[in-house]
């Protein structure tokens, strides 16, 4: 077992556009041990790849993500904004957790798959009653998740673009100042501090008020966690989802097989969203590292108590150790135990919805646009932890 770090190498590696993997995320999977990696800001890191070494990371409590406050995490960002449940480890991760966690049970995602459905095609009639060509990402891809979790919180639909331009800026890895950085995050907190002060004195039936509840009356949140919970479900509840649509469409598109496929056999989709979600790289970069809070070996390596580790899902999900043909897409692959919405006590919170989301939004295109095709060039998100288009421009 290696126990002296090795000179850390550049992270992320560089991405052109598109969704192909780079090759260095190979080659560290097939190497011995884990890849030490220095990323643009913060000290060093060991970056695993390796599907066993990820889920290791991601579900041994013996990793924290509550001593990245304390540290100095590997990051893209000059500040480190490590607040809010993602941040937190067990008992008080637990505590924020369960506040939100009866708003995503499968039974009341379920509910709103009808008014999913029926939002979504809506979105297409619309686009469509524009002519035979539009742009998927700007008129579909975006606005539906958006609808969704801001009518889960009760956003007002005026305020809805506002989210767009905070969401941007949160998860660019563009050079922004520090002060630009805390600009941005101050801004958000204010509209949802006054949001939130308009919910205390009209309270609706909405995951807002049961929040406040839980802040006002129980006594289970502060003030902050209560901002902090929103901001989290509002930038993570949309923009995860708004990505994927366009990467899962582009994909089918470059596998036209596989789209037809789907057109004769529809009872497929659940199973195709999972295997895209497999599939497609979505991270252009591992983020949210996690802290030994002892020496821990994993993948042959001893990571040292205080040391950063860092779990890259996209190569991770392509490892051939746990995948059969793993670069194939396979929509109908049985056993498949991705890690697209993480593992352990982080694993995603809205999981379920997003799949919804997922499987309605490409369930409506095949059902409205069967003969879905790009018309143009795709635009891709430059300088983002997450790859996809920006602009997709499609016929149909």
């Amino acid at each position: 077992m290696s126990i002296t770090p090795p000179e850390p190498v550049a992270y992320p590696f560089d991405f052109g556009p598109g969704l192909d993997m780079n090759e260095a995320y190979e080659a560290a999977r097939d190497t011995d041990g884990l890849l030490r990696v220095k990323l643009p800001f913060g000290e060093p890191g060991w970056l695993a790849t390796r599907y066993a070494d990820v889920r290791q990371v991601f579900g041994d409590k013996r990793f924290s993500r509550a001593l990245a406050k304390q540290n100095d995490p590997p990051r893209m960002f000059p500040t480190a904004l490590e607040t809010g449940i993602l941040a937190e480890d067990p008992p008080d991760h637990t505590r924020l957790r369960r506040l939100v966690a009866q708003a995503f049970t499968m039974h009341r995602v379920e509910d709103m798959r009808p008014w999913v459905r029926d939002l979504a095609e809506g979105l297409l009639d619309d686009l469509m009653a524009k002519g035979s060509t539009g742009e998927l990402v700007e008129d579909y891809a975006l606005p539906l998740p958006v609808a969704v979790i801001t009518e889960l919180l009760g956003v007002p639909d005026l305020d809805r673009p506002k989210f767009r331009k905070w969401s941007d800026a949160s998860l660019s890895t563009a050079q922004l100042t520090v002060e630009e950085a805390v600009a941005n995050r101050n801004g958000l907190r204010e509209y949802l501090a006054e949001f939130i002060a308009d919910h205390r004195e009209n309270p609706r039936d909405d995951l807002m008020s049961a929040l406040i509840q839980a802040r006002d009356v129980d006594d289970r949140l502060t003030e902050l966690e209560l901002v902090d919970m929103c901001v989290g479900l509002l930038i993570g509840g949309h923009e995860t989802t708004a990505s994927e649509i366009p990467n899962f469409v582009y994909v089918l598109l470059e596998y036209p097989q596989e789209w037809k496929r789907l057109l004769a056999e529809p009872e497929l989709i659940p199973s195709a969203v999972e295997e895209l979600t497999r599939y497609v790289p979505l991270g252009a970069g591992a983020t949210f590292s996690r802290y030994a809070t002892e020496d821990i070996e994993i993948g042959g390596v001893v990571v040292k108590k205080g040391e950063a580790v860092l779990g890259a899902i996209g190569p991770a999900n392509r490892d051939p150790r746990r995948f059969e043909d793993p670069d194939t897409l396979r929509l109908d692959r049985e056993g498949n135990q991705h890690l697209g919405f993480g593992h352990g006590v982080h694993h995603c919170l809205g999981a379920q919805l997003a799949r919804l989301e997922l499987q309605e939004s490409l369930r409506a295109l095949l059902t409205k646009m069967p003969d879905l095709h790009l018309t143009g060039d795709v635009e891709w998100k430059t300088q983002r932890l997450v790859r996809s288009p920006r602009r997709m421009p499609v016929g149909w």
